[in-house]
């Protein structure tokens, strides 16, 4: 009998055949070719037979042309930093499919000249914050911050209080982002109070404007006194008010949460925020204010460098026109709908000893700091966490008093069923 591995075919054989064709069109032929070729060398350790190289080759591909995989987000955080901020909404899906391709981001197509960029998306946020003279996007909310830095302070000063020189993620520093900007700080008051005294006596002809930083990942509490932007609209520099949340009209279950509206009718020249948090879009940041602030800062030379792309633009303007998003949704679901929930999942899951419990969840992406959120979660053996995050799509919860919560807020009704079924399949494959 002959050695059976002189059948293993040749790798071009092999990639012709039309299973793998497709997989090349949808994936690239390196990646493909990868899996070919380890395939292939199981065939020659007589792994697996010559017939048996495909379906390896096959078995082996990545499901996604991207090393990021889709989570169920079950962690109690409606907008999770990790899991990639706010979810988008099905319009801003769609829109982001439409720009893929050539689209006319910088094209009037009934004239066939160059054309605004993102002239649609930059009204839906006029349209949405009317209180604003003028808008403009950039890429996040640290540039925002950076570009109205750099136009308007670049060698003078701004005057910030001492109790809102915030950390944000990843150990980058209001200050330093400040200061990269060719800014001086002025700190003013001490980490727990400031009053309106302290920042009129720190103002002098180098002050470039004073910043109010919504402190959005902390909070101080106790005996504490901080100065309402009606009070230091007051002062003679302007104020530009860095929000963060991306909140832009107030919120009836975030009522300490500052909003772009509110801010620039208590007088702010300016208001910066992200558009990826609690607005419930694409990372991006938001610039609001003053028409004649806005535009300069629109012309200011970093402002090229921090443009978006067509597709931020897509998903912004949908995310501003169409339905509730994924995060305005958490946010109005209502506790004793969430348990119903709960209780139906748990009832299938009973055997793997699944129970439905009431839990409380947190805004997250550095909004609202310490509200919590009546909520409900499907509670089940620890174990099952690390499982269930290996699955496809991974199901992400927290592990609290030795119990994995699969918490319910942020997790949409239609996904039911694949945590019942992601349960399932853990619970029988170990």
């Amino acid at each position: 009998m002959g050695d059976p591995r002189r059948a293993t075919p040749r790798t071009d054989q092999v990639l012709a055949d039309p299973r793998l064709a497709a997989a090349v069109t949808r994936l690239g032929r390196p990646v493909v070719k990868r899996a070919v070729t380890a395939a292939l060398e199981r065939c020659r350790a007589a792994e697996i037979d010559a017939a048996e190289v495909v379906a390896a080759a096959l078995a082996a591909l990545p499901a996604y042309p991207t090393s990021l995989r889709p989570v169920v987000n079950a962690t109690g955080v409606v907008v999770h930093t990790n899991l990639g901020r706010a979810p988008l909404s099905g319009a801003a899906q769609e829109a982001l499919q439409v720009a893929a391709g050539p689209t006319n981001v910088e094209l009037d197509l009934a004239t066939g000249r160059r054309g605004r960029r993102g002239a649609a998306a930059l009204a839906a946020l006029a349209t949405a914050v009317p209180d604003a003279g003028g808008v403009h996007v950039v890429n996040n909310g640290a540039a925002a911050l950076a570009l109205v830095t750099s136009a308007l302070a670049t060698d003078r000063t701004v005057v910030v209080s001492r109790g809102e020189l915030v950390e944000i993620g990843d150990g980058f520093r209001i200050p330093e982002l400040i200061e990269s900007a060719g800014a001086t700080i002025r700190e003013v008051g001490t980490t727990n109070r400031v009053r309106l005294a302290d920042y009129a006596g720190a103002i002098d002809e180098q002050t470039a404007f004073v910043l109010k930083v919504h402190p959005s990942n902390f909070r101080i509490e106790g005996f504490t006194a901080s100065v309402p932007v009606t009070e230091l609209a007051t002062l003679p520099v302007r104020v530009v008010a860095d929000l963060g949340s991306g909140l832009l009209a107030p919120h009836p279950r975030l009522p300490d949460e500052p909003d772009a509206a509110s801010v620039l009718r208590a007088g702010a020249s300016l208001v910066t925020a992200s558009g990826d948090k609690l607005l419930g879009g694409p990372q991006c940041g938001l610039l609001l204010g003053e028409a004649e602030l806005v535009e300069r800062l629109r012309r200011f030379p970093l402002a090229r460098a921090l443009r978006v792309d067509k597709l931020t633009l897509a998903a912004l303007e949908a995310t501003l026109t169409g339905p509730p998003t994924p995060v305005a949704a958490a946010l109005a679901s209502r506790p004793d709908d969430l348990l119903r929930r709960a209780e139906r999942i748990a009832a299938a899951l009973a055997e793997h000893g699944a129970t439905a419990v009431r839990s409380t969840a947190a805004v997250g992406g550095g909004g609202a700091p310490g509200v919590r959120l009546d909520s409900a979660a499907v509670a089940l053996p620890s174990a099952f966490a690390v499982l269930l995050r290996a699955r496809d799509p991974a199901v992400v919860g927290h592990v609290e008093r030795g119990r994995l919560l699969l918490d319910l807020i942020a997790v949409p009704a239609d996904l039911d069923d694949v945590v019942v079924e992601a349960v399932r399949r853990v619970a029988k494959d170990g």
